[in-house]
């Protein structure tokens, strides 16, 4: 079993299937932030189970303070796992997103995952542990290591943890 189907995603094996949730288009004026808004909604709506391009996958509904606004942003993500190591990454093909800066300057966050609520930690990964990670994510994650063969920069790796 690959670690794609282990976290409960769909079976997408490339980066560019039009299937994958990375390349829906988003209707509406608001782009990816009223579709963000929808799967959020419909998320806590439904015990962590939502339909459409993420239906039958495991979701998360990250929460970070932002960097510069001190506001709280929730975001909708595919949690990854690495034994029972929580980690995210992001498919975002120009820059790194904002919830990866947003825990850069503060590691507090909320997760909500299907009907539980808890606090954790943010951790960006850097360095000498962001080398041995991303190595073994690129040997294991075929997504992910089609998408960075795609970019320029490193993947943005987090590793979340929970408190307590």
């Amino acid at each position: 079993m690959s670690e794609i189907e282990a976290a409960g995603q769909p079976d997408i094996t490339d980066y560019n299937d039009p299937d994958a949730p990375w390349n829906q288009a988003w209707d509406g004026e608001g782009g990816i932030a009223d579709w963000n808004g929808d799967v959020i909604k419909e998320f806590r709506e439904n015990s962590g189970k939502v339909g459409g391009a993420y239906a039958g996958g495991d979701l998360i509904l990250l929460t970070t303070t932002g960097a510069k606004s001190g506001k709280q942003h929730t975001t909708p993500l595919g949690p990854l796992y690495r034994g029972e190591v929580m980690y995210v990454s992001s498919f975002i093909e120009n820059k790194y997103p904002a919830w990866w800066y947003n825990i850069k300057a503060n590691q507090q966050v909320t997760i909500e995952l299907r009907d539980e609520t808890y606090r954790a930690i943010g951790r960006v990964l850097e360095g000498a542990e962001y080398d041995e990670f991303a190595a073994w994510v690129l040997a294991n994650n075929p997504l992910l290591a089609d998408f960075q063969s795609k970019v320029d920069r490193p993947l943005p790796l987090v590793v979340l943890t929970r408190e307590g």
